[in-house]
């Protein structure tokens, strides 16, 4: 993958020291996951180039270097997310944060060459990625609000009086910072728009997950994006969880399929219940383990009393849990809980082999909405198939293929999968598919694939209702495969009233999308094909399960 800078991290602790609390003056010691996030941010692609090199007549960028363009920490409130990103500044403001070339060997990064009078060097490795500073460093604090900009601020101004780095920053103003050979550090809010857009080499994006459509976020992060681009700079942002209703940056960010983007969000174990206790305790233990500073007893004061007035705040802020509010469908620990992907102590990957018997769920669009076909095998493991040489996923957002769902390929996805699964039952919503899901049950089976219209109230309320009972039942013998798309979109589902059944006097309910741009037809997909196996054992399809699977 390639090399991390360590000469990053040795900067840091060299120069850097602690801003706050008792401690306040002492170096600033990375923690193991605040090092583990440093060298990811900071690690250079196997034969990167020195930027300002020329590679085919073009001049490399310092971008160009890392593996990574940018980089996301989702972490627990009181973590010590301020003093990280503090950090980050430091050694993007004076540092050696750019690439600049590979080590033979012996080579040293000697501080007394750049103005610093600490005396500190680092000698390289052979094959080392080495550093150098930026020749006019252009950064910038960002946040929604001024409130959120001055956490990092005022965490920033004592990491540089109190340490060796006063040497070459000799001055902090109140609101920017001059930098040696005309460089800046600025304060930005969304409601700076004479900065915005502004050529710079770093960014540190605060509270992402607070940057929304509404307070001006969403053009703030595009538009800061575009000016890192222009000096080939990078960001780092930093959040708490997210509420999934808000459709924030943060949240845009960790779903975005983009390979050059670091995430590093490490939930606590899916099976704890932030509602008790003892759970919470543990929840605690895991997100604070690489934080001894932080009190456990003060963050349980805090949770518990922010518990009594907003739960879902409560266990995003301490839990570090992606939460949705009280209209939310499913609990989303409990159908963690189910997957087999083999993370956090979970069961290892499932493969489903050819000719499984298999009930289908497809749930259909046209250009807005999106399509997905989900399978259960009769012993309840659901998963998103694969079809085509490039095995891609069988669930279409129309936003990749050009802004209308790809039929053709649909049509394709279902030959395949019906020649490589024995289909027991199929249910398909015929919304605007009724003439393609005609010619399926021509082409495998009238009696296989079934038109269920998820219009109608009572049969989708028992088909939901079922299905969430058997995620939360842990003796169903229920288990998915962990697909982070369906669970993006099983996390969206809101509930939806409906009218009492007339025949049993029931509440009934459907689910829907708590807003336009938040997606939920995978879980329509999901729960059609928990309804096709259901029904389908029940008509006898397999009396006795049989062994379909291969664990690895």
């Amino acid at each position: 993958m390639g090399k991390p800078m360590l000469v990053v991290a040795e900067w840091i602790e060299a120069h850097c020291v602690i801003p706050d609390q008792e401690s306040r003056g002492e170096p600033f010691l990375l923690g193991d996951d605040q090092l583990r996030f440093v060298l990811g941010h900071y690690t250079v692609r196997d034969g990167a180039q020195p930027a300002g090199s020329r590679v085919a007549g073009r001049v490399v960028k310092p971008v160009d270097a890392f593996v990574f363009r940018r980089s996301q920490l989702v972490r627990a409130q009181k973590w010590g997310k301020s003093p990280l990103i503090c950090a980050f500044v430091c050694v993007e403001g004076v540092g050696p944060s750019v690439f600049d070339g590979f080590a033979a060997g012996g080579e040293v990064f000697d501080c007394r060459d750049h103005g610093c009078g600490c005396g500190w060097l680092y000698e390289y490795e052979p094959g080392e990625p080495m550093g150098k500073q930026w020749a006019s460093p252009l950064i910038q604090i960002t946040a929604t609000t001024e409130d959120q900009t001055a956490n990092t601020y005022d965490a920033l101004r004592p990491m540089i009086e109190l340490g060796p780095l006063v040497d070459l920053i000799p001055k902090t103003g109140e609101e920017f910072i001059r930098l040696p050979n005309d460089g800046r550090i600025d304060t930005v809010t969304s409601k700076a728009t004479s900065r915005l857009g502004q050529r710079i080499t770093f960014a540190s994006q605060d509270e992402t997950g607070l940057w929304l459509e509404s307070n001006g976020g969403h053009k703030l992060s595009r538009t800061q994006r575009r000016g890192l681009a222009g000096m080939g700079g990078r960001s780092v942002e930093t959040t708490n969880a997210w509420n999934p209703a808000d459709n924030s940056t943060a949240q845009q960010t960790f779903e975005s399929k983009s390979r050059d983007i670091n995430k590093d969000f490490e939930q606590p174990p899916a099976d704890l219940d932030f509602k008790k206790k003892a759970d919470r305790r543990k929840i605690f233990a895991f997100n604070y383990r690489a934080a001894p500073w932080v009190s456990l007893d003060a963050v349980e004061a805090e949770a518990a009393e922010l518990l009594q007035t907003d739960p879902a705040d409560a266990e995003r802020f301490f839990g570090n849990r992606i939460v949705s509010g009280s209209g939310a469908w499913m609990d989303m620990p409990k159908w963690d809980s189910r997957a087999t992907d083999g993370k956090d102590g979970r069961p290892a990957q499932i493969v489903v082999t050819p000719r499984t018997k298999v009930g289908f769920g497809f749930d259909g669009s046209d250009n807005n909405d999106f399509t997905g076909i989900r399978l259960e095998t009769l012993d309840k493991h659901q998963f998103t198939p694969s079809y085509g040489v490039k095995r891609l996923p069988s669930l279409w957002n129309p936003a990749d293929w050009g802004g209308r769902i790809p039929r053709a390929e649909v049509n394709a996805a279902v030959a395949e999968l019906a020649s490589e699964f024995e289909i027991v039952r199929a249910y398909c919503d015929p919304m605007f598919w009724e003439s393609e899901i005609d010619q399926w049950a021509a082409d495998y089976g009238e009696k296989v694939f079934v038109k269920w219209v998820t219009g109608r109230v009572s049969q989708m309320h028992a088909a939901l209702d079922r299905f969430q009972t058997d995620v939360y039942n842990a003796e169903s013998g229920f288990s998915h495969d962990g697909d982070p798309l369906v669970r993006v979109h099983v996390q969206n589902a809101v509930v939806r009233a409906r009218a009492l059944n007339p025949l049993t006097k029931q509440r009934q309910y459907i689910i829907g999308k708590p807003t336009e741009h938040q997606k939920m037809d995978f879980t329509m997909s999901s729960a059609l094909a928990h309804e096709a196996v259901m029904d389908a054992i029940a008509a006898g399809a397999n009396a006795s399960a049989q062994e379909n699977f291969v664990y690895f």
